[in-house]
């Protein structure tokens, strides 16, 4: 539904804190007068003349390359027009924010004093010194397509007019995927653009280049259809008239499949709408209110398919979905300009994500059980975290095929991670976790197929080549949940237990083997391996599949209990423990014991810290740990320091080549600082602590659950340590994306437990 803004709460937040919505922050440490003398005078002249020695070190000594200059002089601000550039920098600041929070791009924005289009022109040419590209806002037409290519011809980085190409772009990823829906062929498509300004003449021009033809397309304004015996018709405008006999917008728009609207609220009626050829596709994006109201237009016409620019109704054109990621993969290739190869391949990019299953945070942030490619899934949600290492890439791999870039990019797998990071969604751990999975995919069991956040998981698994899914359950509803969620799991196997009455039998005799000597008997044993989480726990112990995924939909200790009776633990290991990897802004921390040993005793936490550790090498890390407790190094009695002393000195005896430090706070034992003012002997000071072992269940729970929620850090986990195979229990209700992290860590286990 429609957020509903105002005016006090909009004023209110513009002004609390700082005003305004954006601030600098520096990048390099200030704490000292040696970096005052680094930052500024004296050590700030040799970058000054490595890059007057070479210009092009202005990328690799200052923040060019990652800075865009947002620029208008207010006059097409919003729908508020000519309202000069003082008024307009509230606009400036908030594209800044975005460019920000979706791509990671710092932005200075510039309101400029100046309506002559040569005299703006020079000065923004002037600035090419200080940007890496150009973002042009909020000027109006026609002056605004003079500006543009002016720049563009005179300027040798990125320059984009959003107000132009952004709407083009996104509307035409829709228009692609709307045409399939229908099945009709872009070239032979009836178009009707109303509108002629900026966006309305660069989307016709983009669906030009796109396959639309010429003789297919009316464009009309305020009025009527745009004909070339009109008098004194512009030169764009002439660009689009027709001899056509149409007059007006219901003569242009009878038999028309697709109607774009750039123009004004509620100038198109239900009569008209029903005018248009079967199938008709309606772009109403005229903001806040569409040309025809959303309901009204589905009302007139139940084979319709409608996108407006509104955030309350399905396929929001939101410029949003583009200009971030084209400007990030422009200047992560340094290119001279944004062409039309760019942005055809930004489109085409955007239309292919659409196509993909939607990620399960995507569904949690818009209240969405299900959403998935079709009539009212056009395009992307905006808050989509695929969407910077989907469009950037594509942009960069055209400006390098255009012969538009400086800097080509060589390892695509490094550069997702680093965009991946540059918006502080620290999923490096996990992205390499998942290119190793990728090598070698293993069979993975789904102890629970008849849930549609495992449904969907598998279905990533298997398109990403991550694993070979599994599902186990009962067939039937298995198969009618694929369908009802439109997934493509054709090939995957199902397994029923209730039909596999050799491998009951055979998994019968294995349990009862194995837990004979402790109280179960040959029924007892035959009942339990019917059941999920123990006939998928034996197919792992038997060879059948090489990895175990379960917990979802059941509690910690009843899943797990299963493969502890029918795997057990690793040779030598007394105990399992549990483990999460916390992804925050400062890098992902190791957690442990958060989910399985009540209340350890000093030795079973050195077990702990043992399994820990070896499970923190696992993800290609060294562990360096913090024993926590309410005390510092002896400094409060109780039974939780006197355990987590005695711990610590019995791992450090017993693991002399590990980092081990306390007992100690937690915030002492992640901020050195701290360390260095009050406690120099630490070992962790130099060597950021990493893994954090908690005294017991209790305070380890609450913690990564607190994190979670009030640190914005994503939870991994819990990753279950010493198992003697490939088992990994869920946390209940995990969402599809950790449930998909832990699928590549069980994939990983097993390539590791394969070559042991």
């Amino acid at each position: 539904m429609a957020i509903k803004i105002r005016r006090e709460d909009a004023l209110n937040y513009h002004t609390q804190g700082s005003p305004g919505k954006i601030e600098v922050i520096p990048t390099k440490p200030l704490s000292s007068q040696m970096d005052l003398a680094l930052a500024y005078s004296p050590g700030v002249a040799e970058p000054c003349k490595e890059i007057e020695a070479d210009v092009e070190n202005v990328y690799k000594y200052t923040a060019k390359g990652n800075l865009i200059g947002v620029i208008t002089n207010g006059t097409a601000v919003l729908g508020l027009g000519d309202i000069g550039p003082e008024a307009s920098k509230p606009v400036m600041e908030g594209k800044g924010v975005l460019f920000k929070k979706f791509a990671g791009i710092d932005v200075f924005d510039i309101e400029i004093n100046e309506k002559d289009p040569k005299k703006l022109i020079e000065i923004i040419r002037s600035l090419e010194p200080t940007f890496g590209g150009i973002n042009l806002e909020d000027i109006k037409a026609p002056e605004c397509f003079e500006i543009e290519q002016e720049l563009k011809k005179q300027m040798n980085i990125p320059v984009m007019h959003d107000d132009q190409h952004g709407t083009a772009i996104i509307s035409g990823a829709a228009l692609l995927n709307a045409l399939e829906i229908v099945e009709k062929d872009i070239t032979k498509i009836k178009l009707v653009v109303n509108g002629a300004g900026a966006s309305a003449v660069s989307c016709t021009r983009f669906y030009m280049s796109l396959g639309v033809k010429r003789e297919n397309l009316v464009m009309c304004d305020k009025e009527g259809a745009i004909r070339n015996d009109r008098p004194e018709l512009d030169d764009i405008k002439k660009e689009f008239s027709t001899s056509r006999d149409i007059h007006t917008l219901s003569d242009a728009l009878k038999d028309a499949d697709v109607f774009l609207g750039l123009s004004a609220g509620n100038i198109v009626n239900q009569d008209q709408i029903k005018l248009m050829a079967p199938n008709p596709i309606v772009f109403a994006l005229a903001n806040p209110d569409p040309e025809i109201p959303y309901e009204l237009a589905i009302e007139a016409r139940e084979d319709l398919i409608m996108a407006t620019g509104r955030s309350d109704h399905p396929n929001q054109v939101n410029n949003v979905l583009g200009f971030p990621y084209i400007f990030r993969g422009a200047l992560d290739v340094r290119a001279t300009a944004i062409n039309e190869e760019m942005k055809l391949a930004a489109a085409k990019a955007i239309a292919k994500l659409a196509k993909e299953p939607v990620p399960d945070i995507v569904n949690k942030a818009y209240g969405e059980s299900k959403l998935g490619f079709g009539r009212i899934y056009l395009i992307p949600k905006p808050l989509d975290p695929r969407l910077i290492t989907t469009i950037a890439p594509a942009v960069a791999k055209a400006a390098m095929e255009s012969g538009v870039a400086k800097f080509p990019i060589k390892d695509w797998d490094a550069y997702e991670l680093e965009l991946q990071e540059r918006i502080g969604i620290d999923q490096r751990l996990m992205s390499v976790v998942i290119a190793r999975a990728k090598k070698d995919p293993k069979r993975v069991v789904f102890a629970e197929a008849d849930n549609r956040k495992i449904l969907k998981a598998a279905q990533i698994i298997k398109d990403e080549k991550i694993g070979i899914p599994i599902l186990l359950g009962n067939r039937e509803k298995i198969l009618s949940l694929i369908q009802d969620n439109s997934l493509d799991l054709s090939n995957v196997t199902i397994i029923d237990p209730l039909e596999e009455k050799e491998m009951v039998q055979k998994f019968t005799s294995i349990l009862f083997e194995k837990r004979q000597r402790k109280g179960m008997s040959i029924s007892e044993a035959s009942r339990l391996v019917t059941q999920r989480n123990y006939f998928g726990a034996l197919m792992v112990e038997t060879g059948a599949v090489d990895a175990f995924i379960s917990g979802l939909t059941r509690d910690y200790p009843k899943t797990i209990l299963p493969s502890l009776h029918s795997i057990g633990v690793k040779k030598g290991v007394k105990r399992v423990a549990g483990m999460y990897i916390m992804n925050t802004d400062k890098g992902p921390f190791f957690f442990a014991d958060a989910t399985v040993n009540l209340d350890p005793t000093a030795e079973e936490l050195v077990e702990i810290i043992g399994l820990t550790a070896e499970a923190v090498k696992f993800f290609n890390m060294e562990p360096r740990i913090a024993i926590l407790s309410y005390s510092n190094f002896g400094s409060a009695q109780g039974d939780i320091p006197t355990k987590t002393a005695k711990a610590t000195a019995l791992a450090k005896a017993k693991y002399p080549d590990l980092i081990i430090e306390g007992e100690m706070q937690a915030n002492v034992a992640i901020n050195e600082e701290i360390q260095r003012d009050m406690y120099p002997f630490s070992k962790l000071i130099g060597k950021k602590a990493n893994t954090l072992i908690f005294p017991d269940l209790s305070s380890g729970n609450i913690a990564y659950k607190l994190l979670s929620e009030l640190g914005n850090a994503e939870a991994i986990g819990p990753i279950l340590l010493g198992m003697n195979k490939p088992v990994h229990i869920l946390q209940l209700g995990s969402s599809i994306r950790e449930i998909v992290n832990m699928v590549a860590i069980a994939v990983v286990d097993a390539q590791t437990n394969d070559s042991i």
